[in-house]
C-alpha cells in the first residue's frame, strides 16, 4: 500500500533546513554576494550614464559653441521681424489693396483670432504646448531615434516654440547643429516670453499656401481673408481646422492655384482637415457633436471665388504708388542716418542704397500708403479711355524678341497719357497711364518723356517774356518766312500748312499757335536764360543745350517732358504765379498707427500775379477762337477755361492742356515708337481727336465731382493791370495816322510795362488804285487819279524787327481795316516813256477802249470837242457814255505823261464844219496837268488755312544747335 502524501511534513522539513545554523550561514554569504553584485552593476550603470551624458553634453556644447547668447531685446526683434504687407488706399481712406509682394501677410493680435483656430493649431502642431518649456524630451528622443534608424514614419519632434525659432532665427537646414541651436534658443525663448506671445508670433509667421488671387500668404489673418473671406476672429470650426492643417504642406493643401483658381483635386487638403478635427476631438478640444458636425460639413462651399489683386485691376496705379512710396521712405531713412534729400540727389550710389533699403522696409513693415487718387474719377476715366474710338490705327514696328533675339514685327497702338491735378494743393486727383498695362508697362502720364510741342510756348516764351517786360498781349510780332536759324539760309520755323499771317499781336499768335512769332519773341529774351523758369516749374530733364536752343521755344527738348510735369507747370497760371509741385502720396502710416510722413506743399514763386493773369487771359482765346475752338461744344459744362494745344515735329505727339481756377488737366496721344499720327481718322484731325478725348475724360470727372472740376469762380484780375489802346502795326501808343487808318486796338498790360512811345510806323501820302490794288503815287502823279492815304514808314520795319523782309508780307490776311495801309514797296515801275496811242470805239452813245498794254498807265482821259470831260482810273470800267460830239481818249501814266489822242469818234449826226475844229495834222491842245493825289497799298489779314483750327502747331525741324526736334 502506498504511503500518503504529507504536506505538513514537507513544510516542516523546509523550515528546519532554513533555521539550522549551517543553512543560515550559507544564506548570509549568498545574499551579500548578490547585493554587492547589484551595487556594482548600479554603479557601473550610473558611471556609464554619466559618461554618456557627459559625452552628449560635450557634443551638444560643441554644436552650439558659436551661437551667441541672445538678449531679450535681440530675440524679440528677431521673433517679431516678419514681413507684413503694406496696404494701399485711394483718397479719403478708400481701400485699394495690398502692395505687390512675394508673400502677402497681415498681422493680427491673439485676442482677434478664433478660439477654434487656436485649439486646432495646438492640437495639430504641439499638444503639450501649454506644459513644456520649449522642448518635449519624449518627442525629441522619438525624432532622434527616427533619424538614427532612418524610419519611414516621421512623427516630428518640434514644438511651436521650436518652429518659431526655425522660421524667424535659424534656417530650414537639416542638421544636428541646427537642431541643437533650435533647442537652446527654444528654451531661452520660453524663459523670456509667455505662451500667448509665442503663439501669437507663430500664428503671424506661418505660411498658409495661396489666396484666391493666387498670391502666397503668411499669417492666419491673411489666410482667413484670402481663403474664406472672413477675419481670423470669424472662422468657424471647419474653417479653422482647414487652415490649421495648412502649415504642414502649405502648397500641397492650399485650395488655390497660382492663378487664384480652385484646384481640380482638393482631396489632400480635405483629408488633412479631417485629421485636424480628429486630433481636436482626441485631446478634448471639441465635443463629439462638434466633431461630427464639422466632419460632415462641405468646406468647399466656403472657398471664395477668384478675386483680382490690385495689380490686376489697377496696375498703373499700384506700381506708381509703390515707386513713390519707396522714394518717400528713402528720404526718411536717409535723414535718420544724417543725410539730406540733396545728398541723395548728388550721390547716385547713396541714393541707390537708400532706395533699396526703402523698398525692403515698405514690404516688411505693414505701412498704410494713403494716396490722393479719387477712386470714382479714376475708374470713370479708365472706362472712357477703354471705350474711346478715335485713337487711330495701329502701326507695325520691328523689334527684337528678348527670348530668341530674332527680329519680329509687332503692332503698336496709339498710346495715351492724361493727368488731373488740383491747382492749389498739387494733389494728383486722377490719371490715365496707358491703353493696356499688359502690353506696355510704361506709365505714359508719369514716366514717358516726349516733346511737348506748342504747349511749351506759354511756359517758356510768352509768360517769361511778359515777366521780363519785353512783351505784352498787344505786342506786335512778325509771322513771316524769317531766317531765324543762324546756321541755315532757309526760312525757319514754319507754321502748320506753311502759310504766314504778317504782323499779328502776341495774343493772336498764341491763340493761333503760330511758330515764327514765338521763336522771334524767344530770341529776344534768350540771353536771360528763360528755361530757368521751366526748372522752377518742375521740369526735371532739361539739358544745358535746352537753355540755348531756339527750338526749345516750340517744344524741341533733348529729353522731352512727362505729362505730369507739363500739366503741373500750367497750374502756375491759376495760382497767381506760384508753382505747387504735384504729389500722389498724401501720408504714410506705420502698423502702430503713427504717421511717419505727411505731405506738405511748398509753393515756389515763379511769375508775378500780373504775368500769370495775362498769360491765363491770352490762353482763354485759344479756347474761344483759337486752335482749341472745338472744345466748348464737346463739354457738358462751362467753366473759366484757358489752355493750349501742341503738336510736335511731323505730328508725332498731340497735346492739349486746359486749366480753370480749380484744376489743370492735360492729355497726350502718340506712338511709343515716335511715328506720325494719322492726320485724319474717321473724319477727325489728330488734334481734334485729342481734344475730343480730353473733353470726354473731363466730362466723366464732372459726372463724379462737379464741384471739383466746375468751380463757380473765375480767375480774378490782380491789381497792377491796365487796359490801354495801341496801334496794331507797332504795338505803340496810337498816332493820329493810326487812328485815321482804323488800326487802334485795346488790350491788357502790366502797368509796369505800358508802352510810352507814340507809333511812328505810319505817314500820310498819295496812292493810286487799280482794281483792288493800291500803289504809291509819285510827286508828278496827277491828283485826279490819286487819293490821300496812310503809308507804312519804310524805316519802321527794319528798326522795329531788325530784319529786312518783303513789306507786302507784313499785312495780315483777311483784315479789311488794313486796306487803307500802303507799303513802301507798293510802287508801279514807271517805264520812262510817253504812253503809246491807244484805240477807242463807239457803240450808240457809249465809248469803250481796252486796257493799255503798258503797266505804268494809271488812268484815262476822255475829251469832247477838244475839252476834257472825264478821268477814268485804270481799275474802273473802261467806258464813257456821251452825247452828240467829237471824242477821243488818252492814257496817262504814273509820272503824269499823256499819250497821243486816239482816233476821233463821233456821237450823233455830223455837224457843219466848225471853224474852231483843228486843222488836219494839227496837234490837239495839251490838257491841263491834274493835281497829284495820295496813295496806299493793298492789304490782306491773318489766316493760316488751318482746317482743324490748329494753326501753328506744326513744329519745323530744329536748327542745328537744337538738342531734339520740335
Amino acid at each position: 500500500m502506498k504511503e500518503k502524501f504529507n504536506f505538513k511534513q514537507i513544510l516542516k522539513s523546509c523550515q528546519d533546513f532554513f533555521t539550522n545554523k549551517k543553512t543560515k550561514k550559507g544564506a548570509s554569504i549568498t545574499y551579500q554576494v548578490v547585493w554587492n553584485l547589484v551595487l556594482v552593476f548600479l554603479v557601473l550603470i550610473i558611471l556609464g550614464g554619466a559618461f554618456a551624458g557627459g559625452v552628449g553634453a560635450g557634443y551638444f556644447a560643441s554644436l552650439v559653441k558659436n551661437e551667441p547668447l541672445r538678449s531679450y531685446d535681440s530675440m524679440k526683434k528677431d521673433i517679431y521681424n516678419y514681413e507684413e504687407t503694406s496696404n494701399l488706399y485711394f483718397a479719403d481712406n478708400v481701400y485699394l489693396g495690398k502692395l505687390r509682394t512675394d508673400l502677402e501677410r497681415e498681422e493680427v493680435q491673439l485676442e482677434d483670432v478664433s478660439e477654434f483656430l487656436i485649439k486646432a493649431i495646438v492640437a495639430t502642431e504641439d499638444e503639450y504646448f501649454y506644459e513644456h518649456h520649449g522642448v518635449v524630451p519624449k518627442a525629441l528622443m522619438r525624432a532622434v531615434f527616427q533619424e538614427v534608424t532612418n524610419s519611414s514614419v516621421q512623427t516630428g519632434g518640434s514644438t511651436l516654440t521650436q518652429q518659431l525659432i526655425k522660421n524667424q532665427i535659424l534656417t530650414n537646414e537639416i542638421s544636428f547643429e541646427r537642431k541643437a541651436k533650435e533647442i537652446l534658443l527654444a528654451l531661452r525663448l520660453e524663459k523670456f516670453f509667455d505662451k500667448d506671445e509665442i503663439l501669437e508670433a507663430y500664428l503671424n509667421v506661418s505660411t498658409f499656401g495661396r489666396n484666391s488671387s493666387g498670391r502666397n500668404i503668411g499669417g492666419v489673418q491673411a489666410a482667413a481673408k484670402g481663403i474664406f473671406g472672413v477675419t481670423a476672429k470669424e472662422l468657424t470650426l471647419p474653417q479653422a481646422a482647414f487652415i490649421a492643417g495648412l502649415p504642414q504642406s502649405p502648397f500641397g493643401y492650399t485650395p488655390f492655384t497660382n492663378k487664384g483658381e480652385i484646384k481640380s483635386n482638393l482631396e489632400p487638403g480635405l483629408t488633412r482637415m479631417k485629421t485636424v478635427l480628429q486630433r481636436m476631438f482626441d485631446n478634448g478640444s471639441i465635443t463629439q457633436e462638434e466633431y461630427e458636425k464639422a466632419l460632415n460639413y462641405d468646406i468647399t462651399q466656403d472657398f471664395i471665388s477668384h478675386s483680382t489683386n490690385p495689380q490686376e485691376e489697377y496696375p498703373y496705379l499700384t506700381f506708381e504708388l509703390e515707386k513713390r512710396a519707396v522714394d518717400v521712405l528713402s528720404v526718411i531713412l536717409a535723414e535718420k542716418d544724417g543725410y539730406t534729400e540733396e545728398d541723395l540727389q548728388k550721390d547716385e550710389e547713396l541714393k541707390k542704397e537708400y532706395l533699396t533699403l526703402a523698398d525692403r522696409d515698405l514690404r516688411q513693415n505693414g505701412y498704410e500708403i494713403h494716396s490722393t487718387i479719387n477712386k470714382d474719377i479714376y475708374d470713370a476715366m479708365q472706362k472712357v479711355k477703354d471705350e474711346f474710338e478715335y485713337y487711330g490705327n495701329d502701326i507695325q514696328v520691328v523689334e527684337t524678341d528678348p527670348e530668341t533675339g530674332e527680329k519680329v514685327t509687332v503692332n503698336k497702338p496709339v498710346e495715351v497719357g492724361a493727368m488731373l491735378i488740383e491747382n492749389k494743393t498739387g494733389k494728383i486727383i486722377s490719371f490715365v497711364g496707358g491703353r493696356d498695362f499688359s502690353q506696355q508697362q510704361l506709365n505714359h502720364a508719369t514716366s514717358a518723356k516726349r516733346s511737348n510741342g506748342s504747349t511749351m510756348k506759354p511756359l517758356l516764351v510768352y509768360a517769361p517774356a511778359m515777366e521780363l517786360g519785353s512783351l505784352a498781349p498787344g505786342t506786335i510780332l512778325p509771322d513771316l518766312p524769317l531766317k531765324l536759324n543762324p546756321a541755315s539760309n532757309n526760312p525757319w520755323p514754319s507754321n502748320y500748312g506753311g502759310g504766314y499771317s504778317g504782323l499779328v499781336t502776341a495774343r493772336y499768335a498764341l491763340a493761333r499757335s503760330y511758330n515764327v512769332p514765338a521763336v522771334k519773341a524767344y530770341i529776344d529774351i534768350l540771353g536771360k536764360r528763360p528755361a530757368e523758369y521751366l526748372t522752377k516749374m518742375g521740369f526735371t530733364s532739361l539739358t544745358e543745350e535746352d537753355y540755348s536752343n531756339r527750338s526749345t521755344a516750340i517744344g524741341g527738348l533733348t529729353n522731352g517732358v512727362t505729362v505730369e510735369e507739363n500739366v503741373n507747370a500750367y497750374g502756375t497760371f491759376a495760382n497767381n504765379g506760384q508753382f505747387v509741385d504735384a504729389y500722389m502720396i498724401e501720408k504714410i502710416v506705420d502698423k502702430d498707427g503713427n504717421s511717419i510722413y505727411q505731405h506738405e506743399a511748398q509753393p515756389v514763386e515763379v511769375f508775378s500775379p500780373q504775368t500769370a493773369y495775362l498769360t491765363y487771359d491770352m490762353m482763354r482765346d485759344v479756347i474761344r477762337s483759337g486752335t482749341a475752338g472745338s472744345l466748348n461744344s464737346r463739354l457738358k459744362f462751362s467753366a473759366d477755361w484757358a489752355g493750349k494745344t501742341g503738336t510736335s515735329q511731323d505730328y508725332k505727339d498731340a497735346w492739349f492742356v486746359g486749366i480753370n481756377p480749380n484744376v489743370s488737366f492735360g492729355t497726350w496721344m502718340g506712338y511709343d515708337t515716335p511715328k506720325p499720327l494719322q492726320v485724319t481718322y474717321k473724319g477727325m484731325s489728330y488734334s481734334n481727336r485729342n481734344i475730343y478725348l480730353w473733353a470726354k475724360l473731363m466730362n466723366a470727372a464732372y459726372d463724379v465731382a462737379p464741384e471739383l472740376v466746375d468751380p463757380a469762380e473765375t480767375i480774378k484780375m490782380p491789381g497792377g493791370i491796365v487796359r490801354r489802346s495801341f496801334c496794331a502795326i507797332s504795338g505803340l501808343l496810337p498816332s493820329d495816322a493810326c487812328a485815321r487808318a482804323g488800326l487802334v486796338e485795346t488790350d491788357l498790360f502790366n502797368a509796369k510795362f505800358v508802352p510810352s512811345k507814340v507809333d511812328d510806323s505810319l505817314i500820310e501820302g498819295k496812292y493810286v488804285q487799280i482794281g483792288d490794288k493800291k500803289y504809291l503815287a509819285l510827286d508828278s502823279t496827277p491828283d485826279e487819279f490819286a487819293e490821300m492815304g496812310v503809308i507804312l514808314n519804310p524805316d519802321y520795319i527794319e528798326k522795329i524787327f531788325g530784319i529786312r523782309v518783303n513789306p507786302q508780307q507784313l499785312i495780315p490776311k483777311n483784315k479789311e481795316r488794313w486796306a487803307k495801309i500802303l507799303l513802301p514797296d507798293d510802287k508801279i515801275q514807271e517805264n520812262g516813256k510817253v504812253p503809246a496811242k491807244m484805240a477807242a470805239k463807239v457803240a450808240g452813245t457809249t465809248i469803250t477802249w481796252s486796257k493799255h498794254p503798258e503797266n505804268d498807265v494809271i488812268g484815262y482821259r476822255v475829251y469832247k470837242d477838244g475839252k476834257k470831260v472825264a478821268s477814268i482810273k485804270a481799275g474802273e470800267t473802261l467806258a464813257y457814255k456821251g452825247d452828240n460830239g467829237m471824242y477821243y481818249v488818252t492814257a496817262v501814266d504814273i509820272a503824269g505823261q499823256e499819250s497821243a489822242p486816239s482816233d476821233e469818234i463821233r456821237i450823233g449826226p455830223e455837224d457843219k464844219e466848225d471853224p474852231t475844229d483843228p486843222v488836219e495834222g494839227e496837234k490837239p491842245q495839251k490838257p491841263e496837268k491834274p493835281e497829284k493825289p495820295p496813295t496806299t497799298p493793298p492789304v490782306t489779314p491773318p489766316g493760316n488755312g488751318d482746317p482743324d483750327g490748329n494753326g501753328g502747331d506744326k513744329e519745323p525741324p530744329n536748327p542745328p544747335d537744337a538738342g531734339s526736334e520740335g
